[in-house]
Protein backbone atom coordinates (compact mmCIF):
# COMPACT_ATOMS: atom_id res chain seq x y z
CA UNK A 1 0.00 0.00 0.00
CA UNK A 2 2.76 2.35 0.89
CA UNK A 3 4.54 1.62 -2.39
CA UNK A 4 1.36 2.51 -4.31
CA UNK A 5 1.15 5.75 -2.40
CA UNK A 6 4.81 6.53 -3.08
CA UNK A 7 4.35 5.90 -6.81
CA UNK A 8 1.32 8.16 -6.83
CA UNK A 9 3.24 10.93 -5.05
CA UNK A 10 6.18 10.59 -7.47
CA UNK A 11 3.82 10.72 -10.46
CA UNK A 12 1.92 13.72 -9.14
CA UNK A 13 5.21 15.48 -8.27
CA UNK A 14 6.59 14.97 -11.77
CA UNK A 15 3.26 16.19 -13.22
CA UNK A 16 3.50 19.34 -11.12
CA UNK A 17 6.96 19.97 -12.38
CA UNK A 18 5.69 19.98 -15.95
CA UNK A 19 2.80 22.34 -15.27
CA UNK A 20 3.49 25.47 -13.24
CA UNK A 21 0.98 25.61 -10.41
CA UNK A 22 -0.70 28.61 -8.98
CA UNK A 23 -1.79 28.02 -5.38
CA UNK A 24 -5.03 29.83 -6.04
CA UNK A 25 -5.85 27.88 -9.19
CA UNK A 26 -8.62 25.25 -8.99
CA UNK A 27 -6.31 22.59 -10.49
CA UNK A 28 -3.97 22.87 -7.53
CA UNK A 29 -6.80 22.26 -5.09
CA UNK A 30 -8.07 19.31 -7.09
CA UNK A 31 -4.64 17.72 -7.08
CA UNK A 32 -4.23 18.29 -3.32
CA UNK A 33 -7.69 16.85 -2.73
CA UNK A 34 -6.91 13.71 -4.72
CA UNK A 35 -3.61 13.28 -2.88
CA UNK A 36 -5.25 13.62 0.55
CA UNK A 37 -8.10 11.31 -0.43
CA UNK A 38 -5.64 8.62 -1.53
CA UNK A 39 -3.65 9.04 1.69
CA UNK A 40 -6.85 8.70 3.74
CA UNK A 41 -7.78 5.49 1.94
CA UNK A 42 -4.34 4.00 2.59
CA UNK A 43 -4.52 4.91 6.28
CA UNK A 44 -8.00 3.42 6.64
CA UNK A 45 -6.88 0.22 4.90
CA UNK A 46 -3.83 -0.02 7.17
CA UNK A 47 -6.02 0.49 10.21
CA UNK A 48 -8.28 -2.37 9.12
CA UNK A 49 -5.22 -4.58 8.61
CA UNK A 50 -3.95 -3.71 12.10
CA UNK A 51 -7.36 -4.68 13.46
CA UNK A 52 -7.12 -8.04 11.66
CA UNK A 53 -9.68 -7.22 8.98
CA UNK A 54 -9.35 -7.51 5.17
CA UNK A 55 -6.15 -9.59 5.35
CA UNK A 56 -7.13 -11.86 2.41
CA UNK A 57 -5.85 -9.45 -0.23
CA UNK A 58 -2.36 -9.13 1.33
CA UNK A 59 0.66 -11.04 0.10
CA UNK A 60 3.07 -12.89 2.39
CA UNK A 61 5.50 -9.97 2.41
CA UNK A 62 2.74 -7.47 3.24
CA UNK A 63 1.48 -9.71 6.05
CA UNK A 64 5.01 -9.92 7.47
CA UNK A 65 5.26 -6.13 7.27
CA UNK A 66 1.96 -5.74 9.18
CA UNK A 67 3.16 -8.29 11.74
CA UNK A 68 6.45 -6.41 12.19
CA UNK A 69 4.62 -3.11 12.67
CA UNK A 70 2.29 -4.69 15.22
CA UNK A 71 5.25 -6.23 17.10
CA UNK A 72 6.98 -2.87 17.15
CA UNK A 73 3.83 -1.17 18.43
CA UNK A 74 3.41 -3.85 21.14
CA UNK A 75 7.00 -3.35 22.31
CA UNK A 76 6.44 0.38 22.55
CA UNK A 77 3.16 -0.12 24.44
CA UNK A 78 4.73 -2.63 26.86
CA UNK A 79 7.65 -0.30 27.45
CA UNK A 80 5.32 2.58 28.32
CA UNK A 81 3.19 0.31 30.52
CA UNK A 82 6.27 -0.91 32.42
CA UNK A 83 7.48 2.65 32.86
CA UNK A 84 4.12 3.69 34.34
CA UNK A 85 4.08 0.63 36.60
CA UNK A 86 7.57 1.41 37.92
CA UNK A 87 6.61 5.02 38.56
CA UNK A 88 3.46 3.88 40.35
CA UNK A 89 5.43 1.40 42.47
CA UNK A 90 7.91 4.11 43.37
CA UNK A 91 5.14 6.47 44.46
CA UNK A 92 3.50 3.71 46.52
CA UNK A 93 6.81 2.84 48.19
CA UNK A 94 7.29 6.49 49.16
CA UNK A 95 3.76 6.59 50.58
CA UNK A 96 4.41 3.34 52.47
CA UNK A 97 7.60 4.74 53.97
CA UNK A 98 5.84 7.97 54.98
CA UNK A 99 2.98 6.02 56.58
CA UNK A 100 5.41 3.79 58.48
CA UNK A 101 7.22 6.85 59.82
CA UNK A 102 3.92 8.41 60.81
CA UNK A 103 2.88 5.15 62.49
CA UNK A 104 6.16 5.03 64.43
CA UNK A 105 5.70 8.63 65.58
CA UNK A 106 2.15 7.95 66.69
CA UNK A 107 3.28 4.80 68.50
CA UNK A 108 5.98 6.80 70.34
CA UNK A 109 3.46 9.50 71.30
CA UNK A 110 1.00 6.88 72.54
CA UNK A 111 3.74 5.17 74.57
CA UNK A 112 4.85 8.50 76.06
CA UNK A 113 1.24 9.36 76.92
CA UNK A 114 0.74 5.94 78.47
CA UNK A 115 3.88 6.35 80.59
CA UNK A 116 2.81 9.86 81.62
CA UNK A 117 -0.65 8.61 82.60
CA UNK A 118 0.86 5.72 84.55
CA UNK A 119 3.21 8.11 86.37
CA UNK A 120 0.30 10.44 87.12
CA UNK A 121 -1.84 7.55 88.34
CA UNK A 122 1.01 6.24 90.53
CA UNK A 123 1.57 9.72 91.95
CA UNK A 124 -2.14 10.15 92.71
CA UNK A 125 -2.32 6.73 94.39
CA UNK A 126 0.76 7.55 96.44
CA UNK A 127 -0.75 10.87 97.51
CA UNK A 128 -4.05 9.20 98.40
CA UNK A 129 -2.32 6.41 100.31
CA UNK A 130 0.02 8.71 102.16
CA UNK A 131 -2.16 11.71 102.97
CA UNK A 132 -5.83 10.71 102.85
CA UNK A 133 -7.78 9.77 105.95
CA UNK A 134 -4.89 10.85 108.15
CA UNK A 135 -3.37 7.38 107.91
CA UNK A 136 0.29 6.63 108.47
CA UNK A 137 2.60 6.31 105.48
CA UNK A 138 2.84 2.53 105.85
CA UNK A 139 -0.41 1.70 104.09
CA UNK A 140 1.31 -0.96 102.05
CA UNK A 141 2.08 -2.99 105.18
CA UNK A 142 0.28 -6.36 105.14
CA UNK A 143 -0.38 -6.15 108.90
CA UNK A 144 -1.89 -2.66 108.91
CA UNK A 145 -5.48 -3.82 109.26
CA UNK A 146 -4.66 -6.06 112.20
CA UNK A 147 -3.94 -3.08 114.40
CA UNK A 148 -7.49 -1.84 113.92
CA UNK A 149 -9.13 -5.28 113.75
CA UNK A 150 -10.80 -5.38 117.11
CA UNK A 151 -10.96 -3.42 120.30
CA UNK A 152 -11.05 -5.29 123.55
CA UNK A 153 -13.01 -4.16 126.54
CA UNK A 154 -11.64 -4.53 130.07
CA UNK A 155 -13.21 -7.95 130.54
CA UNK A 156 -11.53 -9.32 127.35
CA UNK A 157 -14.61 -9.43 125.14
CA UNK A 158 -14.85 -7.85 121.75
CA UNK A 159 -16.80 -4.58 121.69
CA UNK A 160 -20.45 -5.14 120.76
CA UNK A 161 -20.28 -2.76 117.78
CA UNK A 162 -17.52 -4.89 116.29
CA UNK A 163 -19.25 -8.22 116.75
CA UNK A 164 -19.65 -8.67 112.98
CA UNK A 165 -16.89 -10.68 111.37
CA UNK A 166 -14.57 -8.48 109.31
CA UNK A 167 -11.83 -9.71 107.05
CA UNK A 168 -8.42 -9.65 108.69
CA UNK A 169 -6.46 -7.46 106.21
CA UNK A 170 -8.91 -4.93 104.84
CA UNK A 171 -6.49 -2.05 105.08
CA UNK A 172 -9.18 0.13 106.68
CA UNK A 173 -9.43 1.03 110.33
CA UNK A 174 -12.29 -0.46 112.32
CA UNK A 175 -13.92 2.92 112.91
CA UNK A 176 -14.27 3.30 109.13
CA UNK A 177 -15.68 -0.19 108.76
CA UNK A 178 -18.21 0.53 111.53
CA UNK A 179 -19.22 3.73 109.77
CA UNK A 180 -19.70 1.88 106.47
CA UNK A 181 -21.63 -1.03 108.02
CA UNK A 182 -23.54 1.05 110.54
Amino acid sequence: MESVLERYEIYSYSERQLVPTDPTSPGSWTLEHAKLKTRLEVLQRNQKHYMGEDLDSLSMKELQNVEHQLDSALKHIRSRKNQLMHESISVLQKKDKALQEQNNQLFKKAKEKEVAQQNQWDQQNHEINSSSFGLPHQLDSPHLGEAYQSTEVDNGEVDGANSQQQPANTGMPQWMLRHLNG
